[in-house]
């Protein structure tokens, strides 16, 4: 019998193959989420004497992969603590649409998540989106950039075309910091000025890296900072310093993609929700080296401990 492939050679044909069933959908989960062996949600147990397995009755509505912890006396699922939680929508679209989001490299649209899973609104495929996203933004205590690192500012189109002044087109600035070769970070923000970037890489960069920004707005960073600028307003892109290359290359390829993904493909974002689609094109950046199938797993991994309601 042929083995079949590793979930890192998970292609689009075989993952409809190994999600076809809820049942096959929870079970990868299950591997994902509990790599290394069950946790309680509720009491953070790893004990995994206290676990027991109830055996699913549809008659009695006892779902199948619910667990009884003998610690805290309580029932559980994989999906209990994670943005899955109490969803109507079926696991394996779920599980699907991660796949689409991690492996489209300028984003997909919640209209056509919603034509591919035949997901009953486009309020349910733009909310599914949403939380997928929120799963993918890093914590507060993620690791901050270091080495060689890359950082500057674009304008994003955000709002509609609706004649609604308080929904009109406009700009929101977005500023990026990118290890070369390495990790993304982005960040919208209020408005454009020295005060807002500097705290944005000071949030976000660890101090004594080596800076590479344009001439603006980023002063006062040279105490804490090997702080090297270019000056895009005179026509210099690079240039050679000693050993270093002086450039915003790298961020700026970064927001090459942002752009053609929110103009192309989404169209419309809300300032409100562009945070959310931030985090997509970090994590997407951030595993540009990895499989689709390996990417979407890291991102399944993300997903605990995080639940976005919709009041949020």
């Amino acid at each position: 019998m042929k083995a079949k492939p590793a979930i890192k050679d998970l292609t689009l044909i075989q993952l409809f193959d190994r999600f076809g069933t809820e049942d096959k959908a929870r079970r990868h989960l299950e591997k994902v989420i509990w790599k290394d062996g069950i946790i309680c949600p509720h009491c953070q147990c790893a004990d995994q004497s206290k676990f027991s397995s109830i055996a699913p009755n549809p008659d009695a509505e006892v779902r199948a992969g619910l667990r009884f912890c003998s610690q805290c006396k309580k029932q559980f699922t994989v999906t209990i603590g994670t943005i899955f939680e109490k969803s109507h929508v079926p696991l394996r679209k779920w599980l699907i649409a991660f796949y689409l989001i991690c492996s489209s490299k300028k984003g997909i649209s919640a209209l056509q998540l919603k034509r591919l899973l035949e997901l009953g609104s486009y309020q349910t495929a733009l909310f599914l989106a949403h939380r997928i996203r929120h799963a993918l933004s890093e914590t507060g205590d993620a690791e901050k950039l270091s080495g060689i690192v890359e950082a500057d500012e674009c304008f994003v189109p955000t709002g509609t075309n609706a004649p609604d002044a308080k929904r009109a087109r406009k700009l929101t600035p977005v500023v990026a910091m990118v290890e070369r070769g390495g990790r993304a970070r982005s960040k919208a923000l209020a408005t454009v000025c020295g005060g807002n970037l500097k705290q944005a890489i000071r949030e976000h960069v660890a101090a004594n890296s080596e800076l590479h920004t344009d001439s603006r707005g980023y002063g006062e960073l040279k105490d804490e900072y090997y702080h090297f600028t270019v000056k895009h307003r005179g026509g210099e892109y690079s240039r050679r310093e000693g050993r270093h290359l002086v450039t915003t290359a790298s961020v700026e390829s970064y927001f090459s993609l942002l752009k053609r993904g929110v103009i192309g493909v989404f169209h419309h974002v809300s300032a409100q929700h562009l945070p959310l689609y931030l985090a997509e094109f970090d994590h997407r950046h951030n595993c540009r080296k990895i499989s689709d199938g390996e990417r979407t797993d890291l991102g399944l991994q993300k997903a605990i401990g995080k639940r976005l309601l919709y009041r949020q």
